[in-house]
């Protein structure tokens, strides 16, 4: 099976040029069977995200979005574009900040490549909203796919609009539910799968108080190629979840340090009902097995991998619960010392909970399921308790977990295909926070600095790269580069690197640069964009002549070779 399973999975591998959604294919491995041109020169720059300059100016300079990845086929390039009014809460004006999300106007543009530039073909706008804000302030994703001549906007009750590739007109609207209902929201990007069917997860939340009440409905959906619409209740797909009025184990509130004693068991709260993360895309097997998230709607340690037949019955459910056990003493400090657990601690344990590690699904992650070669599957769950970071967690194709890696969370792994077996890329920031809590007196901070890694097929660590640059430099009005000290080191602002047929891996930092890294580790190219600092989490996508779609601040931009004379051009809005 494993040896057919990854047959499957390198034909259609090889077939794969074009980046058509999110992580390029149904499987999310962010790869494709070209070359990645040299950083060597900016051929287009577009600001998609008309609001990105007030957001980080209401956010004290962070930019709190995650943005889709460009989709590129052919000539074609299809981006996002999001305009609106708005107001600062920082004023006093409400609705403000995140209270404005349902008042803004989300559309999606094609551009065509005619004589060196993009040049925008249309424009078609959907009545999408995200879901709304749980407190972090941070944008969920909003994400088509593309399947021949047609597009698939996610639309607001839980809908989709298929749209005519050439003409940008809405040809259809394919609702899963009997009526139109503001409160259903479709919850990530949309999957394509090799036959052309869709996949997404949609999600009904109570009209005013969305996280205060229990999840009122949550669906798989799949679009058939042949227009049939089916639905599978999340309830339903994960049977051995809690129930939704079942007492789950919540974290400790009591004084530091944790656990309050060796045996002490935090406060229980009713689960919620099973739903889906928020941002999750489904991915889809070789061999038609469907693959997602999901969690508890009041409880993101109650988290499952959760694998669907083609048809969405259920095929089986992984629990995150219980897998890890890297907590007191094994990755900490010793218990009774400044950064550990309460003298006495169990080793091993989350000191919050004082149980085994759980994966945690949290819904500022646009963390998705991603299908290897030998057919297992891996997803990075965030896990608090060592300094705010994760856990890439790795089950196979029947669900038995396998190993996990401690990384830098909010990330979808790319996979290189090599040798008869396989490397993992992906970031692994290191954020210089406190380890299991934020107060300084009782947690210590990590040691703060920011890796691309490549893991091997057992999820060891192969190499990691940290860019050695210093300083933060801005572009001035006349052209030149003025640049001051930044001494922690730069985040890598991606959610999902891109590699190329030679194992080159592309991906960009907050210090305004997009990197080239080969399959050794080695930087071989940069190029600098736009300083970054507080950057949206954006991924990128490789193009079918090896030019990079990269983003910084709300603007798309288009890298690559130095192969004729650049022709200056202005850039489009």
């Amino acid at each position: 099976m494993v040896r057919s399973l990854a047959v499957l999975f390198l034909a259609s591998a090889l077939s794969a040029q074009n980046w058509t959604q999110w992580g390029q294919n149904a499987q999310h491995t962010g790869a494709v069977n070209v070359s990645g041109q040299k950083l060597e020169r900016v051929y287009e720059k577009f600001q998609y995200d008309l609001l990105a300059d007030q957001i980080r100016a209401d956010e004290g300079g962070d930019l709190l979005v995650h943005y889709m990845s460009p989709i590129v086929d052919g000539d074609d390039v299809f981006m996002m574009q999001r305009v609106g009014d708005w107001v600062s809460c920082r004023e006093n004006n409400p609705p403000c900040g995140t209270d404005l999300w349902n008042q803004l106007e989300w559309s999606v543009v094609r551009f065509k490549w005619e004589d060196g530039k993009l040049v925008i073909k249309w424009v078609a706008q959907t009545d999408w909203v995200p879901v709304p804000d749980n407190g972090s302030n941070w944008e969920p994703v909003f994400h088509p796919a593309l399947v021949g001549k047609f597009l698939y906007i996610p639309s607001s009750g839980g809908v989709l609009l298929k749209i005519d590739r050439e003409t940008g007109e809405q040809l259809e609207t394919l609702n899963p539910f009997e009526n139109s209902d503001p409160n259903i929201y479709v919850t990530g990007p949309v999957t394509a799968d090799k036959n052309g069917n869709l996949f997404y997860n949609a999600l009904k939340l109570h009209p005013f108080e969305p996280y205060l009440r229990d999840a009122m409905g949550a669906w798989l959906v799949r679009v058939g190629a042949d227009g049939k619409i089916i639905t599978a209740e999340f309830k339903n797909l994960v049977p051995s979840a809690p129930a939704a009025d079942g007492n789950c184990l919540t974290v400790f509130f009591t004084p530091l340090p944790w656990p309050p004693s060796p045996d002490a068991k935090p406060d229980t709260y009713p689960c919620g009902s099973q739903r889906p993360g928020v941002n999750v895309a489904p991915s889809i097997a070789p061999d038609g097995t469907i693959y997602t998230i999901s969690r508890a709607h009041f409880n993101p340690n109650y988290g499952y991998l959760v694998a669907v037949n083609p048809d969405l019955t259920p095929k089986w459910a992984a629990s995150l619960r219980d897998r890890l056990a890297d907590g007191c003493v094994v990755g900490l400090p010793a218990n009774g010392t400044k950064g550990g657990c309460r003298e006495g601690a169990p080793l091993g344990v989350d000191p919050s909970t004082n149980q085994k590690p759980a994966g945690r699904v949290t819904d500022q992650s646009t963390a998705s399921p991603v299908v290897t070669p030998d057919g297992s599957i891996l997803y990075g769950a965030y896990t608090r308790y060592n300094n705010a970071r994760g856990h890439l967690m790795k089950f196979s194709a029947d669900g038995d977990y396998l190993t996990a890696y401690d990384f830098g969370w909010d990330s979808t792994p790319a996979v290189f295909p090599h040798d008869g077996t396989y490397s993992v890329l992906i970031k692994d920031n290191h954020y210089g926070i406190p380890s299991f809590c934020g107060v300084r007196e009782y947690c210590l901070p990590d040691d703060e600095h920011y890796e691309i890694v490549s893991l091997n097929a057992d999820l060891k660590k192969e190499w990691g790269f940290a860019s050695t640059n210093n300083m933060a430099c801005e572009t001035l009005a006349d052209g030149t580069q003025k640049c001051t000290p930044h001494s922690n080191g730069f985040e890598w602002c991606v959610n999902m690197v891109a590699v190329d047929q030679d194992g080159t891996i592309f991906a960009n930092s907050e210090d305004g640069n997009v990197y080239s890294i080969d399959r050794n580790g080695k930087a071989v190219g940069n190029i600098f964009l736009k300083l970054a600092l507080g950057a949206a989490y954006t991924p990128l996508a490789i193009g079918p002549d090896g030019k990079i779609y990269t983003q910084n601040d709300g603007t798309l931009f288009v890298v690559g070779k130095k192969d004729v004379a650049p022709v200056p051009v202005p850039e489009t809005k």
